[in-house]
């Protein structure tokens, strides 16, 4: 169980990076939102996610 906890965490922190990388070159970029915002809000939405089950699976760790 703890090693899918650590997976998850890790995933946490690679899409995090992607993200703070990834939204300012987005939006800095002319023209690139209106391309690419459905990826963003889908990104957000699984970073979200990771950390509500990674919260939810870390609360079962004795």
């Amino acid at each position: 169980m703890t090693i899918v906890v650590q997976l998850l965490v890790l995933t946490f922190i690679i899409l995090s990076t992607v993200l703070v990388v990834g939204i300012p070159v987005t939006l800095a970029s002319p023209g690139q939102w209106e391309k690419s915002k459905n990826l963003i809000y889908a990104s957000i939405g699984i970073w979200v996610g990771l950390v509500i089950i990674t919260g939810i699976i870390n609360s079962f760790i004795v």
